[in-house]
């Protein structure tokens, strides 16, 4: 049995593809590496063969069409067999110090049981800086040591996107999560979605995920953002409805998950503000009132937030107040 599955999502990867892998194969025969190659029209899938060729005992790689991002995840979770999980996109790596401080981790948790979620930093290795921004939990999260949700009390801005996160393979399983075909912004997805059959967790202070971002092609590029904003608008309301629909949680849960739909939907309106077309603005109060026809309660907390109340201010002087604050949290937390 391997300790951990990494998913190695790929399209058009042929600069990136060897570097990630070779970062990833410093965690030896513990790992299981799937590569699933995503209808690429590159050399990706020749070089994805080729390393499962010298790897056979570690890699293994998946080619499918064209289905996008989710469905490339959604492909090697099916094919998973370690008692973890982690997404790695083929443009970032991992760090080698601390692939091996998380394979360790996981042997000890196991001594008792585990946990749902392994929690570490992430670095994003923006293009042309040269001081690279941490995201960093230790201020917020109980350091080495088993918690729950009663003890996750984090920042407006702040909070655990897919990089942070490896998941125990049960908890994939038992939420059944499916992503949607061909549709950018997924990760809030994954990092969403499982979040109720979440109990235990395990924060590790280690710099693991490099997160490769600057490229004007990214999604996260907010001329890209901007021009696919239907599709994060689609994400949104998933988001909404499926924390709409949730029993049972208990209120520590509810408040982060309902923090975490605050923080999606202030990305959402900032866009739809920067474009500032009347189709914008128009799409922006569509979307607030989805939100409060769906789930009132939710609705009402979300306005009465510094974040919604932000993004709700009116006219002109509105919205340029809420572009600034989207900015301050954008130096803070060095997001693109």
């Amino acid at each position: 049995m391997k300790s951990l599955s990494v998913v190695v999502p790929c399209y058009n990867s042929e600069e990136y593809l060897a570097h990630c892998l070779e970062s990833l194969l410093k965690g030896g025969q513990q790992l299981e590496i799937i590569i699933v190659n995503d209808g690429s029209r590159d050399r990706t899938a020749e070089i994805a063969d080729e390393f499962q060729r010298r790897f056979p005992q570690i890699i293994k790689v998946i080619h499918q069409q064209n289905g996008g991002h989710g469905m490339a995840i959604n492909a090697g979770l099916k094919e998973a067999k370690g008692d973890y999980v982690k997404i790695v996109d083929s443009d970032d790596w991992v760090d080698e110090g601390a692939l091996k401080a998380v394979l360790q981790l996981i042997d000890h948790l196991a001594e008792s049981g585990g946990v749902d979620m392994i929690i570490n930093n992430y670095v994003y290795e923006k293009v042309g800086a040269r001081n690279k921004k941490s995201i960093n939990y230790s201020a917020t999260l109980p350091v080495d040591r088993v918690f729950s949700w009663k003890e996750v009390n984090l920042p407006v801005g702040k909070y655990l996107l897919m990089h942070a996160l490896i998941y125990r393979r049960q908890v994939l399983e038992d939420c059944q999560l499916k992503l949607p075909a061909h549709t950018f912004y997924v990760d809030n997805l994954y990092a969403f979605e499982p979040l109720p059959y979440v109990k235990r967790m395990y924060y590790l202070n280690v710099d693991f995920y490099r997160y490769f971002i600057g490229r004007e092609d990214q999604s996260v590029n907010e001329k890209n953002m901007i021009a696919r904003i239907d599709q994060q608008l689609f994400v949104n309301q998933r988001m909404v409805d499926f924390y709409s629909d949730l029993q049972g949680l208990s209120e520590d849960q509810q408040k982060y998950m309902r923090q975490y739909i605050e923080i999606i939907t202030s990305v959402s309106s900032v866009m739809l503000l920067k474009d500032g077309s009347p189709e914008s603005l128009t799409k922006k109060a569509e979307l607030w009132s989805y939100i409060a026809q769906k789930n009132r309660t939710l609705y009402q907390l979300m306005r009465k937030s510094f974040i919604g109340y932000s993004v709700n201010l009116p006219g002109r002087t509105g919205r340029f107040t809420v572009i600034g604050v989207y900015r301050v949290l954008q130096k803070i937390y060095g997001f693109n």
